[in-house]
């Protein structure tokens, strides 16, 4: 298994493979997940009752940090966008309004993990925690805006 080191831009990854480009499946819900698992079926009360309103569930976090992405579906990634209102966010954080960072990547070390990157869109201000994020991608032969 392939092995990000960033967390939050492995979500970005999953978030094209698995919600845009609909490769990646089957598709992750955290709301079926909990109602399997455990009966939860009002997932903002859960969150409440169990102290995770703006954080990222374990069961989601679980997921994702397990699942394994095949490289021949990293070969596919060639735009990667940043955006609060993605489909990976709700499903890992459905309380989560977009509004701190904890969705923010911090590494660009898994540049490498996707080799056919060529353009992330929404760099320049979602990426704040990563020092010389512009140069960073440049030198990758990735277009940033």
């Amino acid at each position: 298994m392939i092995a990000f080191k960033d967390f939050n831009f492995k979500l970005l990854v999953i978030e094209k493979l698995m919600y845009w480009d609909e490769t990646l499946t089957p598709q992750f819900s955290l709301g079926e997940h909990l109602r399997e698992r455990s009966g939860v079926t009002d997932l903002h009360r859960y969150a409440v009752d169990n102290d995770l309103d703006y954080k990222v569930f374990p069961e989601a976090r679980a997921y994702f940090e397990g699942l394994d992405i095949p490289d021949e579906l990293l070969l596919t990634v060639d735009e990667l966008t940043i955006d609060g209102g993605h489909q990976v966010y709700q499903e890992c954080a459905p309380v989560w309004d977009g509004e701190d960072e904890l969705f923010d990547v911090r590494s660009l070390a898994d540049l490498a993990l996707v080799p056919n990157l060529r353009s992330v869109v929404g760099a320049e201000e979602a990426l704040l925690a990563v020092p010389d994020k512009l140069d960073i991608l440049t030198a990758h032969g990735i277009t940033a805006d």
